[in-house]
């Protein structure tokens, strides 16, 4: 019987503290990300600052530009130099980053400063998930992943909450102050708590280092022996195999749609719902209930995906987020409107989040990071689109047909997540031995 049939404790202690750290870590990114859309009202509302809609549109599209190049960089880099060195280059890159939006004496400043931080944030999610992915059982892998994920949503609803409570009393430029705390704070304690992959390791054939770090831990190497692959760490080539080549290209437009979506609604939702002829309180607030959706979406998604499969699960949940967000164009009674914003964040954010769980299991440990890092980066095209596309939708006035548009990406996100197969070729068998899976 293996280590991880016997639930070795110590295993256990090690894969939660992976997890809770890293989810700090996302929680700071997530944190760093929304704020920019549940502060763009106030920004926009700053006539000596000279920020019009469109031109907020653009930024929020350069930020996650700025993701997506740094998702496409660090999946290959951390897949050759570990996952560690990653995560902490990328908090330190969108802290000094933060600190640079909250001193921007232009819009100019500000969009270039928006754009670093993004390449920060990029960087960090995909090495966080591929690191909490090889340090979890394989029983648990995709709850430990929406777990790590609802930190990204609890970022969310603290932006909006930050911007109910702080902007209209300290000005906006406050909030991103806040942001740049974390490299004061938060990195050292990370940088000494916070141990390389083991996973990673001895892909590398770095067994001595990884033994020093499971024997500090008091745990053996078996749980945490990778996959068996011919393939270079960190290849792209390996992302196009025979067997893989058309299940890659799926998760790619699905993550396209997906992120089109999660970035879109979270930047212009409180505008769009202002224009809806909700007062600004309420509109804001949209922001934060949509994120606390998310968190409670992400834990139930998680359980769903261990006991059916992530692919199943991500079908129905993007099929359900389209159905949600076609709602918002309705105007409803503001209590019936908190509900259906509350369910849409508890779909729509995990949906995405279910990609990368399914690309994580999908792809062996040498090209896992590049599999992840390359599927959020290719859909950071649709972050970009999105966020741009909604500016242009508002400064017409036709904040319905955004969310008719965002509804029709879920739908596509769902087609693209039906087509997927599991490439015979990219098996994890620890994940084959695990009771329940299916992918």
């Amino acid at each position: 019987m293996s280590v991880w049939e016997q639930r070795d404790p110590a295993v256990g202690r090690l894969s939660i503290r992976v997890t809770a750290l890293c989810w700090v870590l996302v929680l700071l990114d997530g944190l760093d990300l929304f704020v920019y859309g549940a502060t763009l009202p106030g920004v926009l509302a700053d006539e000596g600052f000279g920020l019009t809609a469109v031109t907020g549109g653009t930024i929020g599209s350069l930020t996650t530009f700025g993701m997506l190049l740094g998702a496409l960089g660090s999946g290959v880099v951390t897949d050759r130099i570990g996952r560690r060195k990653i995560i902490l280059t990328g908090v330190v890159v969108f802290s000094l980053a933060s600190a640079a939006c909250a001193m921007a004496p232009s819009a100019e400043v500000f969009g270039a400063a928006r754009f670093v931080a993004g390449v920060g944030l990029g960087g960090l999610l995909p090495s966080a998930i591929a690191m909490v992915m090889e340090f979890a059982p394989p029983w648990r892998k995709n709850l430990s992943v929406t777990i790590v994920m609802t930190a990204h949503q609890a970022g969310g609803a603290i932006a909006g909450a930050l911007a109910m409570s702080v902007v209209e009393s300290l000005g906006w430029r406050s909030v991103y102050w806040l942001g740049a705390v974390p490299l004061l704070v938060v990195l050292p304690v990370v940088y000494l708590m916070l141990p390389e992959s083991v996973t990673y390791l001895l892909a590398r054939g770095k067994r001595a280092r990884a033994q020093a770090i499971a024997g500090r831990h008091g745990v053996s190497l078996a749980p945490f022996e990778p996959e068996r692959t011919e393939q270079k760490p960190g290849s792209l080539r390996a992302l196009f195999t025979s067997s893989a080549a058309l299940t890659t290209i799926l998760f790619w437009i699905a993550s396209f749609g997906g992120l089109l979506l999660v970035y879109g609604v979270n930047t212009w939702l409180p505008t769009m719902m202002r224009g809806n002829g909700y007062h600004l309180g309420s509109a804001v607030s949209f922001l934060l209930v949509i994120n606390v959706g998310g968190i409670a979406g992400m834990l139930v998604a998680g359980r769903l995906a261990d006991r059916f499969g992530a692919r199943p699960v991500a079908i129905l949940w993007f099929a359900l987020t389209a159905v949600g967000v076609g709602l918002l164009a309705i105007r409803m009674p503001l209590p019936l409107t908190y509900v259906v914003v509350f369910l849409t964040g508890g779909w729509l954010f995990s949906a995405q989040t279910l990609i990368y769980s399914s690309v994580g299991a999908y792809y062996p440990a040498g090209v896992r990071a590049t599999a992840l890092g390359w599927v959020s980066g290719i859909g950071r095209f649709g972050a970009v689109f999105g966020p741009w596309l909604g500016g242009i939708l508002v400064a017409s006035r036709s904040s319905g047909l955004g969310f008719a548009v965002f509804a029709v990406a879920g739908l596509l996100s769902a087609a693209m997540v039906a087509l997927v197969r599991r490439p015979a070729a990219a098996v994890d068998a620890v994940e084959r031995r695990s009771p329940g899976h299916v992918v």
